[in-house]
């Protein structure tokens, strides 16, 4: 019973793990910090597919575009806000460092480049790996349920938090 109860408890605590350095990610994308993003997934060969963002074999490539969109500027400010919030996560593990992951998205995001603003949800479909004894990404999918975009009223004003004085 007691090692029955230790493997229950470990598993609670890999399940806690994995949750964790989802939200970090997404903390990541919202806080604009590319570096915290690429270190979500495995060193090499993460497969990521953001469908209409594009499909890669490393996390590299996204990592980059992450960067230029997020940190695009106009006049000193930025101009991308987004904000990302994960729920219903259905996390298995599945072997020894190992484990499949899914989340539902609610995505917001304000463009001041096109005046837009985005809504979106959709589901995320994960696979995780142990590596340098912390959980990481090593494949990511997301399936986009449903968006809407719409211009943002006229007047509307956008300000940024202090994190956009110290993000990059």
């Amino acid at each position: 019973m007691d090692s029955d109860l230790a493997r229950r408890v470990e598993r609670l605590e890999q399940v806690e793990a994995i949750k964790a350095l989802k939200h970090g990610y997404w903390r990541a994308c919202d806080a604009k910090d590319p570096k915290a993003f690429r270190d979500s997934f495995v060193r090499e060969g993460a497969r990521i597919d953001y469908g209409r963002l594009g499909a890669f074999d490393d996390a590299a490539p996204m990592a980059e575009i992450f960067a230029r969109v997020a940190l695009h500027r106009v006049d000193g400010g930025h101009v991308i806000f987004d904000m990302h919030h994960g729920a219903h996560p259905e996390i298995t593990v599945t072997g020894p460092g190992t484990a499949t992951g899914r989340w539902t998205l609610r995505f917001r995001q304000v463009n001041l480049i096109d005046n837009t603003e985005k809504l979106m949800t959709g589901e995320y479909d994960d696979e995780y790996v142990i590596e340098d004894g912390r959980w990481k990404m090593s494949k990511c999918r997301f399936t986009e349920t449903w968006a809407m975009v719409r211009p943002l009223p006229e007047g509307t004003a956008v300000t940024p938090g202090e994190f956009a004085a110290v993000a990059e």
